[in-house]
């Protein structure tokens, strides 16, 4: 199944398709879709989901072999990968690994905004925004302040 198809199966059910991914854990294929609705996802979500995508996924397997499929959300600490992970997150504090001639940078800081492709962050140490394209982005997540 692709994912614009995925998506639409999810989102008649209420909730959001975030991201999926395919990942190797103990010598076990996973297949992982992660989902969100408007505050939170519950158990009872992630096994409806699962109990309608997986006969589907049963005829048109994600990936090839024997896997499992596993329903839930991203998490409060979660990977941004897309712009619109960020859109989503605007608001949220934010780690964020860049790529630079000469070193990579990492900015930690609240997400202020996202226009085109560029990013804005609140660099608490620096106490300044930083703005960067979309581009230059080797790896991001969301993080919780304890």
């Amino acid at each position: 199944m692709d994912n614009q198809t995925l998506k639409k199966v999810i989102e008649d059910c209420g909730v959001k398709l975030y991201d999926t991914e395919s990942v190797m854990e103990n010598e076990q294929k996973i297949y992982r879709v992660f989902i969100t609705q408007e505050g939170g996802v519950s158990l009872d979500k992630c096994a409806e989901i699962t109990r309608i995508i997986s006969p589907i996924l049963d005829l048109e397997p994600p990936m090839s072999g024997q896997y499992a499929l596993e329903v839930s959300s991203p998490g409060i600490e979660r990977k941004l990968s897309t712009l619109n992970h960020f859109k989503q997150s605007i608001g949220e504090n934010v780690k964020v690994k860049l790529e630079d001639d000469e070193a990579n940078v990492n900015i930690k800081g609240k997400l202020m905004k996202v226009a085109d492709n560029i990013i804005t962050v609140y660099d608490k140490e620096q106490q300044k925004d930083i703005s960067f394209p979309f581009t230059q982005i080797l790896k991001a997540r969301t993080y919780f302040q304890w």
